[in-house]
C-alpha cells in the first residue's frame, strides 16, 4: 500500500503514538482564529444568547495543565444551538476545535459543522448536515448539494490533502455528499486553503438561509425531533471522546459533551413541545 493509502485509515491513536510531543501552539492559534471569525460572523447574522450550561467554561484546564480547552454555546430564535469549542494539549500534538450551527425547524437548510484538529498533522472536517433523506428527496439533494459539488470535488482532488476515514461507523453514516474529512501537513499554505474553503462554505450557507422558505407548520415537530437526535448522536458517538476520557475521566468528559451538544436546551425544547426525553 502507498503511504497515502495507509494514511487514509490510520487511527488518531496511531498518529499520536508516532509523534506524541509536538508543540502545535502556532497551528492552534491560526485555526482557532478562523473558527472565531466564523463565530463573529454568525453572531452578527443571528441573535443569540449564551446557554447557562456553558458559563464559566470560556477557558478551563486540568489541575496538571495537561489538558485544557474552551467551550461556549448559544441559543437564538433561528439557531437553537451554536457551539464554539476547543479541547486538547497544545504542547503534545492533540487538539480538537469545533464550530457548529444548528438551525431551527422553521427552515430545512442543512446545519453547518466545521472542525479543525491536530494529530499532529492538520485535520479538517466540514459538513452540511442534511435535514431530509437524500436518497429519497432528490429535489433537496439537488437544491443544496449540487450547488456545493464543484467545491467538494476541487478539494477531493487536491493532493495536498489526504482523505481521512473515521473508525466510527456512526460518524461514517453521518457523512453527506459534501463532507470534507482530510489530513494535511501543517503549513501556511494549507492554512490559507482551509481559511478560504470554510469562508466560502459559510458564505454559500448564509445565502441558503437568506432565501430559505418556511417549513410547513405540520412538519416542523418531526424535523425538530430528528435534528435533536442527530445533534446528540454526532457528539456522543464520536470515537474522539475516548481520548478525552483518557485525560479527564468518563464523568468529566460526559459533562462537557452534554454542554457541547446542548443537552439542557434539548430537554427544555422537548418538554415544551410534548416530545419524550432523549436521555
Amino acid at each position: 500500500m502507498t503511504e497515502a493509502a495507509i494514511r487514509q485509515t490510520k487511527t488518531i491513536h496511531e498518529y499520536l503514538a508516532d509523534e506524541p510531543d509536538v508543540d502545535v501552539s502556532a497551528t492552534h492559534a491560526a485555526l482557532w482564529d478562523i473558527l472565531s471569525e466564523l463565530r463573529d460572523r454568525a453572531q452578527q447574522r443571528f441573535p443569540m444568547t449564551q446557554q447557562p450550561a456553558s458559563e464559566g467554561l470560556d477557558y478551563w484546564a486540568t489541575e496538571s495543565g495537561d489538558y485544557e480547552g474552551s467551550l461556549t454555546t448559544w441559543t437564538g430564535p433561528q439557531t437553537p444551538h451554536v457551539a464554539h469549542s476547543w479541547i486538547g494539549n497544545r504542547k503534545a500534538s492533540i487538539l480538537d476545535m469545533n464550530f457548529q450551527i444548528w438551525l431551527g425547524p422553521h427552515i430545512d437548510v442543512p446545519h453547518l459543522v466545521v472542525v479543525f484538529g491536530t494529530i499532529p498533522l492538520q485535520f479538517y472536517y466540514s459538513e452540511l448536515v442534511p435535514r431530509r433523506d437524500l436518497m429519497v428527496d432528490t429535489d433537496y439533494l439537488a437544491k443544496y448539494y449540487d450547488e456545493d459539488n464543484a467545491d467538494y470535488l476541487a478539494m477531493r482532488g487536491d493532493t495536498r490533502f489526504t482523505w481521512s476515514v473515521s473508525h466510527g461507523t456512526y460518524m461514517r453514516a453521518f457523512l453527506s455528499p459534501s463532507a470534507h474529512s482530510y489530513t494535511a501537513e501543517r503549513s501556511d499554505e494549507t492554512l490559507e486553503i482551509l481559511r478560504e474553503a470554510v469562508n466560502s462554505r459559510f458564505d454559500r450557507w448564509l445565502s441558503w438561509v437568506d432565501r430559505a422558505e418556511e417549513v410547513p407548520a405540520d412538519q416542523q415537530l418531526a424535523l425538530l425531533d430528528r435534528d435533536q437526535r442527530i445533534r446528540r448522536n454526532g457528539y456522543v458517538l464520536d470515537p474522539m471522546n475516548k481520548i478525552s476520557e483518557g485525560f479527564l475521566g468518563v464523568e468529566r468528559t460526559a459533562q462537557l459533551l452534554a454542554v457541547r451538544y446542548g443537552r439542557d436546551e434539548i430537554a427544555a425544547s422537548r418538554e415544551a413541545h410534548g416530545l419524550p426525553p432523549l436521555d
